[in-house]
């Protein structure tokens, strides 16, 4: 080696995730704010992401690269046959840990296909209702402080702008609550409620660890740092799962 010459090694990453986005719509905002903040995160914390915009390529191989499934923002229907078949494997075995972020509980018949009856029991045996079309500002409480996710995050915290879905019942008995809505916070007010409101929430019953984070429609998320912060605690938790 010639004296003073330092022999760079590249390291492999940590983990590497997996991020499904929609292209274009009206989250395409969320999105183009995300990309560059999960990539900032991965390369300050020696991990890689990996982006797709659909599900043809997602199959058992493909998968078996990735410690983390980020769903961001990206529906649970129209998938592949074979990418149905892969998730719910990777979800069921604990193949790796799973992000799913607000499109992921748009449950129903949309777009002419079915309902994916699997991803409903999932997320906690719900479908979707209804929304805030006009958006409003709430309040996000905690409940469970000691869970990985929510650990440096304040008990309460403001969104500015969300839609706030609503469910035709509520998932509480079938997954861990981690956080709710705060309905009486609305601004403006609405009468499109559910009474008990949950939007963070985990489904214990499978052996992946998860995550479900309902907000995710407005890009001034990130520049909520109660919300990046419970984002960011959400990747390094469930890629260890």
């Amino acid at each position: 080696m010639i004296p003073g010459l330092m022999l760079l090694v590249a390291h492999p990453p940590a983990f590497r995730a997996l991020v499904l986005y929609q292209i274009g719509g009206h989250h395409a905002a969320f999105t183009a704010r995300a990309k560059p903040w999960l990539d900032d995160l991965a390369a300050k914390n020696g991990f890689a992401v990996d982006y797709i915009h659909d599900t043809d390529t997602i199959d058992e191989t493909s998968l078996s690269h990735y410690k983390l499934f980020i769903q961001l923002d990206y529906p649970p229907y129209g998938w592949k046959d074979r990418a149905v078949t892969a998730f719910q494997r990777y979800i069921e075995e604990g193949r790796g840990g799973w992000i799913g972020l607000h499109h992921a509980s748009l449950l129903g018949e949309f777009d002419g296909f079915p309902m994916w009856n699997w991803f409903s029991d999932f997320m906690g045996g719900i479908r979707w209702k209804d929304y805030i079309s006009t958006f409003a500002r709430a309040n996000v409480r905690v409940e469970d402080r000691k869970h990985p996710v929510m650990r440096g995050v304040p008990a309460s915290f403001p969104v500015t702008t969300e839609e706030w879905y609503t469910y035709d019942k509520d998932p509480r008995p079938n997954v861990h609550v981690i956080a709710n809505v705060d309905e009486a916070s609305y601004q403006p007010d609405s009468k499109i409620k559910m009474g008990d409101h949950p939007v963070v929430w985990s489904n214990p019953r499978v052996k992946a660890r998860n995550v479900y984070i309902f907000m995710g429609h407005s890009p001034d998320l990130f520049d909520n740092e109660a919300y990046t912060h419970l984002f960011r605690n959400a990747i390094f938790w469930a890629s260890k799962g």
